[in-house]
Order: structure tokens, then C-alpha cells, then sequence
């Protein structure tokens, strides 16, 4: 019988009550080894009043309550990294170490949480006037959600609970009904750690739950990451009912490569941001620009790395790609290949129509590259999200950064070169919000926060870091007197109060 995954509401699992279901594909054999729960509105209500529950406990607990919790959770999350990613693997299709990769980043923000304490701390300014201090302060906002992605079920949402439970949030988690288990695992370890029933749950569904969340008069704050067309309706839907919103959209990160770069560390790095995860990363590197002529030496040096990509079962240790999420995406990336000829690319690498051996039913493709590729392109305009990356060229430097900058995305780009002036000009002009310098993935620690510019986020907050718990707290400043004992007041003053 195949397995149901259900809500968790009110620190227990709660079975679904929509009649509403949603199928689970292990995405290297193409079978539905899980069905999931698709939540209703009244569903989603019943999440969120058990999250404004418990803030009225929660909200008011001592930091040292709150991170006493966390670093079990941490420790409880570490003991089972291999288990968290084994569930990743059998919904996602990425291969394993590939999964424990994504843990350990979600962990990073985990351990930023535990550190909430200084990063909560005020300002107190005294003796603005005779007797007046002035302080600000940060307090949580109350009910809060996430709406993840299906890339990274466990990483994206540790992006966002730990944070904001840290800060004193409870929080209602809607993950991608394509690969829900690692989430719910998440919430039973954050439960087994001891974070009271209510804090963190869990709900499954489409766009009727994200409707309900966006509506919902009880949410105060909605993080999301998703695709660019997704994010600009969560923005804009979230906004109108007053919501606070970070909603980070989709990508088409560039890799500028300058004549002087060295040229098997870049192709190594082309070839790794471009197909790791099979490309199904809001930062992979999409498309290379050449500048000059080493162009056509690039493009042999990415081609015969890029052929020995193993592709097989992410179960496979040998395996160092994995299927795509499901059939209809595969075959959507396959379009984007064998449509570029006639768009005047040329196919170098072309993974269309590629099979695992004993795995035939299984979402797969293998490695693309197309060179040559012109701007106005759909390979070139389109997140594919996929394993195809494409490449550029540019005569000069300038001639580079100006197509970049052109392109309406603004997540992540890098730049290969050996010329230190060159690479700081690079960060300081080019129009993204993470740059790599001979770094083709750069990703921000978690002690720095994570965000794209122009159509890649939409919101004033980048994710985790210092924005991530701005994003979850609001400032209050203080203004007190204490007038002393032999100095009472007489009178009224009608006058604006004298600072000096």
C-alpha cells in the first residue's frame, strides 16, 4: 500500500481531511512510491491557530529557553543528517552526498539560531535630556510562514524556522508537495527536541494552502523561494493583505571568463555549478560568457569534463548526477535543447533521450551544452533548471558585464581571472546581489545573508544573516524618564519635549 505523508499541526501528525491527494514519484524509477496530503483552507486555519497558540507562551519565552532547544535540535539533526538525506534522495532524485550537502548548509543556519542571543541584543543610549533614556529594542512578529521549494527540502526551510522560532516566532511551513517527507521529519526532530507543540508545523498542499497563507489574518510574515513568476504573486498577494513578504525568485547566473583566467579551474567550475544537482539550483551557473578568444578552448575543456559525468540512481555512491523531479520537467528541459539549433546554437553536448541502465522509467536526461548561444534565445532567456548550460561570448570585459547586466535576473554571477583590479571593478559594477571571485557557487555563509536583486527577489530582505532576523523582528524604541525623587515636577508643559 502506498505510504501517506500527513500534516503536522500542534506538535502531532494530523491526517488529512481534504479527501485531496498528491503523488510522490522516486524520481529514478518514475514510480509513486507516497502519496501526500493536499491541505484545505480550513486545513491551513487550523495550523495557524495552533501557531497563535503557542506564540502566547512561545513569544514570551527567555532566549536561553529558546536556544536551549536549538542546540539539541542541532545535535538531533546531526545524528541524523543520513536519514534526513536518504529521505531527500527518494523524493528529489539527487545523489546522496549531494543530499548531505544540503544538510549540512541547513545546518549552518541552525547554529546561527543558537547564537540568537547577540543578535537580539538592543541599544541604549542615556542621558539624551535631564534624566531620559532612549532604547530600541527587537520583539517577534508573531505567526509566520515559509512556502519551499521542491530543490532543497530540507536546507530551504532550515533557512527560515530556526530563525524565526529563534526570534521568538512560531511558524507554519508549507513544503513542495513533490518531496514533503524531509520536512516532516524536520518538524518530528524539532518536536523530539523539545520545541512545544504548536511552534512548527507543518502543512501540505497547492496553491489553495498557499492562498489560505497569503490571506490569512493571523500570519504576520511569508517567506518564500520559488520561481520568479511565483514569487512576484506571493509578493504582490502577500503584500495587499499586509503582510510583511521576502520572496526570492528564480535565476540565470552568469560565469564571466577573462582571457588571463585559468582555464581548467574554470572549466572545473563550470562544469560543477552547472550540472551539480542536475542543475535544479536557483545557483547554478547557467551561462558562460568568453571573453575574447579563448572561447573555443573553453568549450573543449567544459565538454570533456562534462562527458564523464556519471548518471545514475542516487543510491548509486557511483552516481554523481541524479534524475530530474519528475517527467513533464525532463521533458520541458529537453525542449530548450533540441530547440537551439534552430535559434542558431550550436549543440555541443546534447543529453536529450538519455537512459540508466535497469532504470529505463526513470525522469532522466544527461549533460548539455550549447555554445554560441545569442541573447534573445530561449536557452538563454529562460531559467531551464536543468542540466544545459550555455555559452556566450564577448570581446572585451566591458562588452561581458554590459549582457549581464542586461539580463533581468540578478541572483548570483562569478567572475575567472587572475587580474585582482579586474575582479574588484567586476563586484562593484556588475548588477547581482552574490558575486564570486573565482568562486563559481558563491553562497553566502550563514552569518551573511543570502539574496538575489531585480527580478530574483521581490521584497526589501535578503534570507537568514543579519536580514533574515531583521525580517523577523520589529524595532521598538523606548523613550523613558525617571525623574529623581527631590526633583517633582510642577506644572504642566504643553510645549514639543526640549532634548537640549
Amino acid at each position: 500500500m502506498t505510504r501517506t505523508v500527513h500534516h503536522w499541526i500542534g506538535g502531532k501528525t494530523v491526517e488529512g481531511t481534504s479527501g485531496e491527494f498528491g503523488p510522490v514519484t522516486d524520481p529514478a524509477t518514475g514510480e509513486v512510491t507516497t502519496r501526500v496530503a493536499l491541505a484545505s483552507a480550513e486545513e491551513v486555519d487550523a495550523a495557524v491557530t495552533a501557531a497563535k497558540a503557542a506564540f502566547a507562551t512561545w513569544g514570551l519565552s527567555s532566549l536561553s529557553t529558546r536556544t536551549s532547544v536549538l542546540f539539541r535540535y542541532r545535535a538531533l539533526l546531526d545524528a541524523h543528517r543520513d536519514e534526513i538525506a536518504a529521505l531527500i534522495t527518494a523524493e528529489h532524485g539527487k545523489v546522496h552526498s549531494d543530499a548531505l550537502g544540503e544538510v549540512a548548509r541547513g545546518l549552518e543556519i541552525v547554529e546561527l539560531a543558537c547564537g540568537i542571543t547577540t543578535q537580539l541584543k538592543g541599544e541604549l543610549s542615556t542621558q539624551v535630556s535631564g534624566g531620559v533614556d532612549v532604547s530600541s529594542i527587537r520583539q517577534p512578529l508573531g505567526v509566520v510562514a515559509g512556502i519551499t521549494p521542491f530543490n532543497f527540502p530540507a536546507m530551504v526551510p532550515m533557512w527560515m524556522f530556526p530563525l524565526a522560532v529563534a526570534c521568538g516566532n512560531t511558524f507554519v511551513l508549507k513544503p513542495s508537495e513533490k518531496d514533503p517527507s524531509a520536512s516532516v521529519l524536520l518538524a518530528e526532530l524539532a518536536a523530539e527536541a523539545g520545541l512545544p507543540d504548536g511552534v512548527l508545523n507543518v502543512v501540505h498542499g497547492d496553491k489553495i494552502a498557499v492562498d489560505a497563507l497569503l490571506s490569512h489574518p493571523d500570519v504576520a510574515a511569508v517567506s518564500f523561494v520559488g520561481s520568479t513568476p511565483i514569487a512576484r504573486y506571493i509578493h504582490a498577494t502577500a503584500s495587499a493583505n499586509g503582510k510583511r513578504v521576502q520572496a526570492l525568485g528564480g535565476a540565470k547566473n552568469h560565469m564571466l571568463v577573462l582571457p588571463d583566467a585559468d582555464l581548467d579551474a574554470a572549466a572545473d567550475a563550470a562544469v560543477s555549478a552547472a550540472y551539480g544537482s542536475a542543475g535544479e539550483r536557483c545557483m547554478a551557473i547557467s551561462a558562460v560568457v568568453a571573453v575574447g578568444a579563448i572561447g573555443d578552448e573553453l568549450v573543449a575543456r567544459i565538454k570533456e569534463r562534462a562527458q564523464k559525468i556519471k548518471i545514475g540512481p542516487g543510491t548509486d555512491p557511483d552516481s554523481e548526477m541524479g534524475p530530474l523531479i519528475t517527467a513533464a520537467h525532463r521533458d520541458k528541459v529537453a525542449s530548450y535543447v533540441t530547440g537551439a539549433a534552430a535559434q542558431g546554437a550550436e549543440v555541443v553536448l546534447d543529453g536529450t533521450g538519455h537512459t540508466v541502465e535497469g532504470f529505463e522509467d526513470g525522469h532522466w536526461i544527461g549533460i548539455s551544452l550549447l555554445d554560441r548561444v545569442s541573447t534573445d534565445s530561449d536557452a538563454y532567456r529562460d531559467e531551464i533548471f536543468g542540466p544545459v548550460l550555455v555559452v556566450l561570448r564577448a570581446g572585451t570585459y566591458e562588452e561581458g558585464v554590459a549582457l549581464m547586466n542586461a539580463s533581468p535576473y540578478g541572483n548570483g554571477t562569478a567572475i575567472f581571472t587572475r587580474d585582482g583590479g579586474v575582479a574588484r571593478r567586476f563586484q562593484l559594477e556588475i548588477q547581482a546581489g552574490m558575486v564570486g571571485v573565482n568562486v563559481p557557487i558563491p553562497v553566502p555563509v550563514g552569518y551573511h545573508s543570502f539574496g538575489g536583486w531585480k527580478d530574483s527577489l521581490f521584497g526589501d530582505h535578503h534570507i537568514y544573516g543579519n536580514d533574515g532576523v531583521h525580517f523577523y523582528t520589529r524595532g521598538k524604541v523606548v523613550t523613558t524618564r525617571w525623574p529623581d525623587p527631590a526633583d517633582a515636577p510642577s506644572g504642566v508643559d504643553l510645549g514639543f519635549p526640549r532634548n537640549h
